[in-house]
């Protein structure tokens, strides 16, 4: 595939993983002759949010996301959240995270989860900057949280892995729902994620690699990057019934309308 065919937005890589950030040129040279125009590089902790906002401010693609993720959060200090505040208003700065919750690993204790999670909730009322929002193995806990808002979200359920139940869930709550490889998968197991890419609105579907990881079919296996976006978003346009042309439209301009990235 090529620019020509379709324009694609990453909404969620890791760049300044050791795995990606030795070669950012090369990486974002095969991101365009893939038809990706432009991605969203998401922190984890204050100091991987310094380096993201600095690597938006060296390459037009990319822009930034900062914030504290739930299994970084019993590292952080308060002097940590003050970075994050600061960062939040640099112009290259589209969205807040990864926050959310994670009841897979124990590394942080779940009510400190919650407490950062607040602690972004209430950010992105703030200054209006969507949420770009983990969740693993708590998604009731997250749809109860969220609910207590008592308004609308702004925000991303990214690499959205849950039931078509947990699905309307977080559309009521005003939230866009991010694919990643993991709907490539052969496995049966993953038929209902694919039942839920059929069926959510088209004006609240993203699509991401989470980029080092979630290599799509057939790169399993392979560190992922976001040229293979497009791979992603190949399958979910099979699962849609619809070309990979519409689908990326569709796609990038509901990441443009909701991140506030630049049109080309």
């Amino acid at each position: 595939m090529n620019r020509a065919e379709a324009d694609l937005i990453d909404t969620h890589a890791h760049l300044v993983d050791d795995r990606l950030s030795h070669d950012i040129p090369g990486l974002l040279g095969r991101a365009n002759e893939a038809g990706v125009s432009q991605i969203l590089c998401v922190g984890t902790t204050a100091a991987d949010s310094r380096a993201v906002v600095n690597l938006a401010s060296t390459y037009p693609q990319i822009h930034a996301a900062v914030g504290v993720h739930p299994n970084e959060a019993a590292e952080a200090v308060e002097a940590d959240w003050l970075a994050v505040q600061q960062l939040a208003k640099e112009p290259k700065v589209l969205a807040l995270g990864e926050t959310g919750l994670d009841r897979h690993w124990d590394r942080t204790p779940f009510t400190l989860q919650c407490e950062w999670f607040d602690r972004h909730i209430q950010l992105s009322l703030e200054t209006s900057l969507p949420l770009v929002i983990h969740c693993r193995e708590s998604q009731e806990d997250l749809i109860r949280q969220l609910r207590a808002v008592g308004r609308p979200i702004l925000g991303i359920l990214h690499s959205f892995t849950g039931t078509w139940d947990h699905a309307q869930a977080f559309l009521e709550l005003g939230l866009h729902l991010s694919f990643a490889g993991m709907v490539t998968f052969s496995n049966r197991s993953l038929d209902p994620l694919r039942e839920v890419v059929a069926r959510v609105p088209l004006d609240r579907l993203l699509v991401e690699t989470d980029s080092p990881y979630l290599s799509p079919h057939p790169h399993r296996g392979r560190t992922n990057e976001p040229s293979l976006v497009s791979v992603t978003a190949r399958r979910i346009a099979e699962i849609r019934a619809m070309s990979l042309v519409d689908l990326a439209q569709a796609t990038s301009h509901n990441a443009r309308r909701l991140l506030g990235f630049p049109s080309d």
